[in-house]
């Protein structure tokens, strides 16, 4: 195949860009501890483990001479730039982070970072959110961003109130039930 037809991208911030929510301007990059071990460990897996063998492997493919048409070089270098892309994504987001334990909170019945909150829609059944980090959220265990739509709502709200939040079928009303302050589970 000719190299016409085989094109590598030479900066290594261009190309696609990670799939993360944006912070909103001035913020910090709030996490609970166990999110922010989890971004560290992948960090140090990239950093100790995985960019090593990539290398070996990329030189190893060099070492074989003619590298247009080596795909194990070829793809070596091109993984090799993913995981620098990440790597440099990853420390970014540590730097910015600001970790908040929400065990540590005591006598707090407003919602704030952290939080985990019981609603009910208007005749629904209970909904259980815990209120974590961009980095973190995972819908189908109940983590939302707390820049989310709803989360963004319930902030400062109490327990037996009602907030309306814009959602992208429309307007919607939850009822606080409960406000809880425990440990996140990695």
């Amino acid at each position: 195949m000719s190299k016409a037809f085989a094109r590598e991208i030479d900066d290594p911030d261009e190309g696609e860009q990670e799939p993360a929510l944006e912070l909103p301007q001035g913020t910090r990059n709030y996490i609970t501890p166990g999110g922010y071990a989890r971004i560290k460990g992948e960090l140090e897996h990239l950093l100790r483990t995985e960019r090593p063998q990539v290398v070996e492997t990329v030189h190893w493919a060099a070492s074989n001479g003619d590298r247009s048409e080596n795909g194990d070089y070829i793809y070596g270098k091109r993984r090799l730039r993913e995981i620098d892309r990440r790597i440099r994504f990853l420390t970014r987001r540590l730097d910015q982070s600001e970790v908040i334990d929400p065990a540590s909170r005591e006598n707090v019945d407003q919602v704030f970072f952290g939080a985990t909150v019981t609603l009910r829609e208007a005749q629904g059944p209970e909904q259980i959110y815990q209120i974590i980090g961009v980095d973190e959220t995972d819908f189908q265990r109940g983590r939302i961003s707390w820049v989310s739509p709803l989360a963004r709502a319930l902030l400062r709200a109490r327990e037996g109130e009602v907030v309306r939040y814009k959602c992208p079928s429309g307007w919607r009303e939850v009822e606080v039930l409960e406000v809880d302050y425990r440990n996140i589970e990695p």
